[in-house]
């Protein structure tokens, strides 16, 4: 149902530092028109990876604009916004690199733990093995369900995933040179058990509360009450995964007494209750 080719700048690409080639089928100008076209995963640094691969963009708008869909894998996001064709549109890349991702294509909206995204013919996945779902997701638009289902099942994918929020490790936003806002960050994350108003953290560095919380979201993007939140919530992850503790015990350590409060913000930044993380990574908790 499909013919396939690897299409590139070169005709033989070497990878990780040589240790293995790619052989492409065509150069960028002896391809020809696609029906769909799909853009692996950069590596490295994004802002050299981009650089080398800049000659590649016209080539990638020409191919939309004369009628090609366009997928993207993981960060293949940055080549495919390098094009402008994600411009006002969402878009679905590695949790790890959202921040970098953000500050580099404001224009684009990132779909918070997407693992498909789909706009106009345009097709973006989430980090690294969420291909796979993206993959099935195009291998049914183009043939059916039947199809998709039964690749589902010869390769062992799990058909209905539809979120990295389980996979996501929440490690704060420190690259920013706003020193109050720094301290306020690791005091949360050092007392993250305490129960902490935004009015008291901004009296902790002598800030009104609207100065603070304009601040705290300018270099963190997020909010204060969001930051408390994952920090929280990353904290209990940890529990979860390492020790033998129950629910209600790991949402204490956390700052949480009301338990349906915390089960709510678990499942909001996870995608699974706190039992259903427990059983999913911890070991003992399942036996």
């Amino acid at each position: 149902m499909f013919n396939v080719h690897l299409v590139g700048m070169d005709r033989k690409i070497l990878v990780q530092d040589g240790l293995y080639s790619i052989n492409t089928d065509f150069m960028l100008e002896e391809s020809g028109q696609a029906d769909l076209l799909i853009v692996p995963p950069i590596f490295g640094d994004m802002a050299t990876a981009l650089e080398l691969n800049r000659s590649s963009l016209p080539w990638i708008r020409n191919q939309f604009e004369n009628g090609a869909e366009v997928a993207s894998l993981c960060v293949g996001a940055f080549l495919l916004a390098s094009t402008g064709l994600l411009n006002g549109k969402k878009c679905s890349t590695h949790w790890a690199y959202y921040r970098e991702f953000e500050e580099m294509f404001p224009e684009v909206e990132v779909v918070d733990g997407g693992i498909i995204t789909e706009e106009n013919g345009i097709y973006s996945s989430g980090g690294a093995n969420s291909f796979w779902n993206l993959l099935l997701y195009i291998l049914e638009k183009y043939t059916d369900r039947d199809t998709a289902i039964l690749a589902s099942k010869y390769f062992a994918i799990d058909f209905d995933r539809n979120s990295q929020a389980a996979f996501m490790m929440f490690k704060g936003q420190k690259d920013h040179r706003d020193e109050k806002v720094k301290q306020i960050q690791e005091y949360i994350e050092g007392n993250y058990g305490e129960r902490m108003t935004v009015d008291g953290l901004a009296q902790r560095v002598a800030m009104s509360r609207r100065s603070f919380e304009r601040r705290f979201k300018q270099a963190t993007g997020n909010t204060v009450v969001e930051y408390l939140q994952r920090v929280k919530i990353e904290a209990a992850k940890r529990s979860f995964e390492s020790s033998r503790k129950n629910i209600s015990e790991v949402m204490y350590d956390v700052g949480y007494s009301d338990s349906k409060a915390f089960r709510n913000v678990f499942k909001k930044l996870t995608g699974l209750t706190p039992i259903e993380y427990r059983n999913k990574y911890n070991r003992d908790a399942v036996a």
